[in-house]
């Protein structure tokens, strides 16, 4: 009798495993669970939409640029420190590079968060909503540093893939050397 409850659960647990080891199906099953789409609106009234694929985040329309999201809040004085430095990388490169201040903070006005464009030069792409925050936590939690993660974060994508990040003040030159890295220049 015990010989057979043994058979029987061997067979069970092969067909199991037999099933959660088809790789297609695995896939589409990782892509459904792990899938997110994040609306995010610009001051200027355009939307991004950022697709959580797995550990990508991809961005339709922008495929070959690399997208920097500069996760960062307008009370943050490192975050207004590198706001004119990141705005010069948006200038330096305009074609290849998408730079996305997304604030953290739900209680800012799209007035309020042109003041802060204004005052710390801050000219590159800032987009204002509810699906910054969960976006940002995503990205945190994908990077390892953590939901409750320190400011400015910036994150760097390149088709979906991530390239590296930086956390706090960084040297325009330090991330201009790893936008030219990442468009092999």
């Amino acid at each position: 009798m015990f010989n057979k409850f043994l058979l029987i659960s061997a067979l069970s647990l092969s067909v199991f495993f037999t099933a959660c080891s088809d790789d297609s199906s695995s896939e589409e099953a990782n892509s459904m669970i792990s899938g997110k789409k994040y609306s995010l609106k610009s001051l200027d009234n355009k939307t991004y939409v950022v697709h959580k694929e797995g550990e990508q985040y991809k961005m339709i329309g922008h495929e070959g640029k690399i997208i920097i999201f500069d996760l960062f809040a307008t009370w943050c004085p490192p975050c207004r420190t590198t706001a004119p430095h990141l705005a010069s990388l948006q200038k330096k490169f305009p074609d290849e590079v998408l730079i996305l201040g997304t604030t953290i903070e739900t209680d800012k006005t799209n007035a309020q968060l042109q003041s802060f464009v204004e005052k710390y030069s801050a000219h590159y792409t800032m987009v204002n909503g509810i699906d910054n925050l969960p976006l940002a936590r995503a990205i945190a939690s994908s990077t390892g540093v953590g939901q409750s993660f320190p400011i400015p974060l910036m994150v760097m994508y390149k088709d979906g893939t991530y390239i590296t990040h930086y956390v706090g003040a960084v040297q325009e030159e330090m991330i201009e050397a790893d936008i030219k890295k990442a468009l092999g220049k």
